[in-house]
């Protein structure tokens, strides 16, 4: 695998100016704005989970980007936003359904949690288990389906669903405690991001934070 990609002055500047543009968009949505968030987004170099010093271009863009196998890194707002709602404390066990490209599971580590990702696809499982190494982040990777998640390391404090699924998959609220915290995006096409706080007799509290727009999260696949 190709080396890692140094941070530049003109990098760091575009990276400041992407979490300006994050901070900006979340008040404009009416979204909190967490600082611990927006940090640990300065400090994790995006330029790096793009295959080419010519994708750098788009690195540090407010917007999602393809990364192969019909995934995309997620938009930047998107990650700071879904950050912010899972109430982050540190050494909270997380679980990120959909690694993908790996940067929101790195903003999260950076944020001093305890990551545990699942991927379904092997070729991004693969790429991604090499790569976050490289960058210094201690991630526990799984290769499987999201929607079993990892019952073995439950309970978890918080659970992150990086893909668009129909409905909130019931077996990964199983795998959070009383009072954890799922975030996901929710509906067959366009979604809204959901919020629900564990409750016991699943009386959980579900809450609503826009539309957003995800690939969709697929149910006993895995390629």
């Amino acid at each position: 695998m190709r080396g890692l990609r140094p941070d530049t002055m003109k990098l760091r500047g575009a990276r400041e100016r992407l979490v300006k543009d994050v901070r900006k968009m979340l008040e404009n949505e009416g979204q909190e704005v967490d600082e611990h968030v927006l940090n640990a987004m300065r400090n994790v170099y995006r330029h790096q989970f793009f295959d080419s010093a010519f994708d750098e271009h788009f690195a540090y863009e407010n917007k999602a980007f393809g990364i192969g196998q019909g995934q995309t890194i997620s938009q930047p707002y998107i990650v700071a936003l879904q950050s912010i709602l899972i109430k982050a404390e540190k050494r909270d066990k997380i679980l990120e359904v959909g690694t993908g490209s790996g940067y929101q599971a790195a903003v999260l580590a950076q944020m001093g949690l305890r990551v545990y990702s699942i991927e379904r696809q092997r070729k991004l499982y693969e790429k991604t288990r090499t790569l976050l190494p490289m960058m210094n982040f201690n991630i526990r990777m799984f290769y499987g389906d999201g929607y079993k998640g990892l019952p073995q390391f439950s309970p978890f404090d918080k659970v992150i669903i990086t893909a668009g699924a129909p409905e909130i998959p019931k077996e990964l609220v199983n795998q959070l405690k009383d009072g954890g915290i799922l975030v996901a995006p929710i509906g067959k096409e366009e979604q809204i991001m959901v919020k629900l706080i564990k409750r016991q007799n699943e009386d959980h509290e579900i809450s609503y934070h826009g539309s957003c727009s995800f690939v969709p999260m697929l149910k006993d696949v895995v390629r």
